[in-house]
């Protein structure tokens, strides 16, 4: 499963990606605003930095809309992913966008059919939204599974990008159903490799070295 990591901060974009984890990335408007920076500047950083796709997203709710605005967000990086909403003009601006050989990210999905929709449209992602499902009651990961069964039984191209990740069980509950991506905040990639008994057997090993008296190297 690919890593994306769901930010439009630079700073933490460049000290993961100089860990090697990071595929890929994900914005919004939400996270353009937190970074304080321009839609276009900010892109174009992130796809200084890495190398796979980078998702901007439209703004505008129309087609004609979306389509002004996807000639403007593609002529930054060759990596950048346009990012449209899951509505009939969305899906449309979808197909046409594809067409023209450009990746784009289906955002904003919360049905199995949604999902089915974006595929037929030719999305490269699609982006269900698990924690906003969770928040309402409904167990988001369900509509992973769905969604990855449908894609299965048609054999469609489109990757299944988990998104809304928040736990570490989020992360782990995708790969087991077999998601292409998750894309997760900064600190939640970070708490992966964290576990106590990691730590606790780390601290007996030195403490044993010390008592050898010995160097390497």
């Amino acid at each position: 499963m690919k890593f994306f990591v769901d930010t439009a901060d630079i700073k933490e974009i460049r000290e993961l990606n100089e860990l090697g984890l990071v595929d890929g990335v994900t914005t919004n408007p939400s996270l353009i605003l937190k970074s304080g920076g321009k839609i276009d500047e900010v892109t174009r950083q992130i796809c200084d930095i890495v190398s796979g796709p980078v998702s901007a997203e439209v703004t505008a709710t129309d087609y004609a809309g979306m389509m002004a605005e996807a000639k403007v967000l593609a002529k930054i990086a060759d990596n950048v992913a346009i990012k449209v909403p899951l509505t009939f003009d969305g899906l449309k601006a979808c197909k046409a966008i594809r067409s023209e050989g450009r990746m784009v990210n289906v955002t904003l999905c919360f049905s199995a059919t949604q999902a089915l929709l974006a595929a037929k449209a030719g999305a490269s992602f699609i982006s269900p939204f698990v924690g906003r499902l969770d928040d309402t009651g409904i167990e988001g990961m369900d509509l992973i599974s769905e969604i990855r069964q449908i894609y299965d039984n048609y054999d469609f191209a489109t990757e299944i990008l988990v998104a809304s990740v928040r736990t570490i069980n989020h992360v782990k509950d995708a790969a087991l159903i077999g998601a292409d991506v998750a894309t997760v905040p900064p600190a939640t990639l970070r708490a992966l490799v964290k576990h106590p008994l990691t730590d606790k057997g780390l601290e007996t090993f030195l403490a044993d070295w010390a008592k050898t008296g010995q160097k390497i190297g």
